[in-house]
């Protein structure tokens, strides 16, 4: 029986017939082969880039389904054709009037729903009287569709501007109240015997242990607010608007643009997407002694 031994590369490179690695080439005598992971080789592509591919193979098959005849026009623009209808929009300043309009009004009805749902919100938490006078009719309110309160508003208040703030502000407050209520009831009972030990007042426990532990839930609330609030502008601008992207969308409709009314939704998106940084932006500083699970 022959007992030689192989004398090729064994594992980690290392010769049979040298185990010790001296005759093999490198600093420590040693060759080896570096192992990459899957996570590694994922991480060498930027993540901008593996975003952006389903957004593109969308508008790939989008473009070629309608090349072929597949999509027909009438139902639903090509890309291309999108594209030109909004460099269009812009060049006329169609566009970008409609959004300045829109933002607006967004941004009034929301200044005022932060207003009332985070008022509400902290009296209904932190007080057992303002929740058993607030919480109930809020809740009762919060179940009735806002979009079915616009016959009642537009008696109320007519048909101008002030119905269309008023029904993005009421749209935005309930998940302020909400969220801001929640994380009031939510923070630690054991971190408020901790401050009242080492001597907070009641004010004082209000400001340095309820009010941060209550601020994840509060800005949650807020960016449930921002969708609500453009949604509710959709129903607002149809109500003797004049002006706005919902103007421009409705429009749309009558004439069976699919074009422009695609080239709406996507403002729309962009600027849902625009607010939605801006309240990331606020966590990322507000919110910086929170340790938070970034993902793997």
């Amino acid at each position: 029986m022959s007992t030689d031994t192989p004398s090729g590369p064994g594992i980690f490179g290392i010769s049979a017939s040298d185990p010790e690695g001296t005759d093999t080439p490198g600093a420590a005598g040693v060759d080896l082969e570096p192992i990459v992971s899957a996570s590694s080789r994922r991480r060498r592509v930027p993540r901008w880039l593996r975003r952006a591919t389903g957004p593109v193979l969308l508008l790939v098959l989008w473009q070629a389904f309608s090349a072929t005849g597949v999509l027909q026009s009438d139902v639903l623009a090509s890309p291309g054709t999108i594209a030109r209808t909004a460099g269009g929009l812009i060049a006329d300043g169609t566009l970008p009037s409609a959004m300045a309009v829109s933002v607006q009004r967004v941004a009034i009805g929301l200044v005022l729903g932060t207003l009332a749902g985070v008022g509400l919100g902290l009296l209904s938490g932190l007080l057992r009287i303002g929740e058993d006078l607030i919480d109930a009719v809020v809740q009762m309110l919060r179940a009735v569709p806002f979009a079915g309160l616009i016959p009642l508003l537009i008696v109320w208040l007519g048909i101008d501007e002030t119905v269309k703030v008023a029904l993005i502000a009421l749209a935005s407050a309930f998940p302020l109240y909400i969220n801001t209520y929640a994380g009031i009831r939510g923070v630690d009972e054991q971190l408020i015997e901790a401050g009242a030990t080492l001597g907070l007042g009641r004010w004082g426990l209000i400001r340095h242990v309820v009010l941060p532990g209550a601020l994840p839930g509060a800005l949650t609330g807020l960016r449930f607010a921002l969708g609500s609030a453009w949604l509710a502008l959709v129903f607002g601008e149809t109500v003797n608007a004049g002006d706005g992207i919902g103007f421009l969308m409705d429009q749309a409709r009558e004439y069976y643009r699919t074009d422009v009314i695609v080239v709406c939704l996507i403002v729309y998106a962009f600027l849902g997407l625009a607010a939605d940084l801006v309240v990331r932006t606020l966590e990322r500083l507000l919110l910086q002694w929170r340790p938070t699970f970034t993902g793997k």
